[in-house]
């Protein structure tokens, strides 16, 4: 079974960003869910800094958005569930 690869647009001196990905490292570590979690920094992206402007951080698998600004975990459990 491939692992899941997620990404987190994020900002550096965000601090709900920061949030997200503590909640997405935990999330992991309760449920013992695999997935991969790559941060990219939407500022160094002038295509995805104009889509998401201050929507971040967004959670997203491919294009897919499961969430922003805080993490669901409903929403994220069901989205890994569909790709298992």
């Amino acid at each position: 079974m491939a692992t899941a690869r997620l990404k987190v647009l994020s900002r550096s001196y965000c601090h709900l960003c920061d949030d997200m990905i503590a909640a997405l490292k935990a999330f992991r570590g309760r449920n013992q869910v695999e997935f991969d979690i790559e941060v990219i920094d939407v500022d160094a992206d002038a295509e995805l800094e104009s889509k998401y402007g201050d929507k971040v951080p967004v959670l997203l698998q491919g294009e897919n958005e499961i969430c922003h600004y805080f993490l669901d975990e409903t929403k994220l459990a069901e989205q890994l569930l569909k790709t298992a």
